[in-house]
């Protein structure tokens, strides 16, 4: 089953400094190299966005080039915005993108692998599944 991987994960795996102690970088090289990973144009973007050389830019690129997007529809984005809407209702606040990652992860039965806490409060309200890390990369 392909695994949607968030920007979070992404940015982890992509510093300099490879100092992860929960395992979530050597989680994604496992995942790679089971061609399980699921990338999304919204999440490709913000990988992309900021990047401060031209030539920093243009590597990247060429790199996750290795994974294509999966095409979204418009049921995707009407289930976004109705999670957005729901959760805000509640007090929980996410990010547009974050939305369209467990509208995806529902729609189309795909976990999420990420690190960003927002999701924990998402499951009161969606019906996500978190890919977690394999214990023996903890």
């Amino acid at each position: 089953m392909k695994v949607i991987i968030d920007t979070c994960i992404w940015s982890l795996a992509l510093r300099r400094k490879k100092n992860n102690p929960n395992g979530h970088v050597k989680e994604l090289g496992e995942l790679i190299k089971e061609v399980r990973v699921q990338l999304l144009g919204p999440v490709r973007q913000e990988i992309l966005s900021g990047v401060k050389s031209k030539e920093q830019f243009e590597a990247l690129q060429r790199h996750l080039a290795a994974f294509i997007d999966l095409p979204l529809s418009t049921g995707d984005y009407e289930l976004a915005a109705e999670y957005y809407n729901t959760t805000r209702e509640i007090g929980i606040q996410g990010s547009n993108t974050d939305f369209l990652l467990c509208a995806v992860s529902v729609r189309h039965g795909m976990p999420i692998f990420t690190i960003d806490q927002d999701f924990k409060h998402f499951l009161r309200v969606i019906s996500i599944k978190l890919h977690p890390v394999r214990a023996a990369f903890q």
